[in-house]
């Protein structure tokens, strides 16, 4: 078990690169998602790099922030089940979860050459969401409210609203991304340690008592 928690180093890579695409924009149309040039010049490396840029420091700031608040307590989790794989599955889940949150845009949007992604918001929604699904009743809000409901309802509020914005298309966020993102984190968590379904339920139940 490295002595730094590997979701500093993750943190720490995405800003040195987020900041240095600010300033370099040809940095920035190399690595971030456009379907259409992903399509026509085979470049699906984009879907893995375009989680390591972002809009602006705003975009970059709640991002990070998020992957802090959520990613070392779900990485500790990570060395009590995996043991000496815990680095690997963690690194797993969150690149992952940026490639998988990024492909149905991928496909949707393939013909529309001024269509471009960027931020880490799949991989950071599948590190949260695979936090809930160890500790369903902690308790959760939005960073502008204090933590009021458990987390596994915040979880089901947060997937409705991400699928209704993304149909309904009001704003400029990817929230296709955030609702993949979220749910391969409890897809994630099901295939690699099937015992996470009874933690949670058992838990759930438990906070009725």
């Amino acid at each position: 078990m490295s002595s730094i928690p590997f979701t500093f180093i993750i943190i720490g890579i995405t800003v040195l690169v987020s900041l240095a695409a600010f300033s370099n924009k040809s940095l920035e149309y190399r690595y971030i998602l456009n379907p259409y040039i992903v399509h026509r010049r085979k470049e699906w490396w984009r879907l893995l790099t375009s989680g390591f840029l972002h809009g602006d420091f705003a975009h970059l700031f709640f991002n990070m922030l998020s992957l802090f608040l959520f990613g070392l307590a779900t990485e500790a989790r990570f060395h009590e089940i995996f043991g000496e794989k815990a680095v690997f599955f963690y690194l797993l889940l969150y690149l992952s979860g940026i490639i998988i949150a990024n492909l149905p845009d991928t496909f949707s949007k393939k013909n529309h050459s001024g269509y471009n992604a960027l931020g880490a918001s799949g991989g950071v929604s599948s590190i949260v969401f695979a936090f809930i699904m160890f500790e369903p009743t902690a308790k959760m809000g939005a960073y502008i409210l204090p933590p009021f409901i458990p987390a596994w309802i915040f979880g089901l509020l947060y997937l409705w609203y991400s699928k209704y914005m993304a149909e309904k298309q009001y704003d400029n966020i990817g929230h296709t991304a955030h609702f993949w993102g979220a749910l391969w984190g409890v897809i994630f968590m099901i295939l690699t340690f099937p015992p996470i379904i009874r933690i949670f339920i058992t838990k759930i139940a438990g906070s009725f008592q």
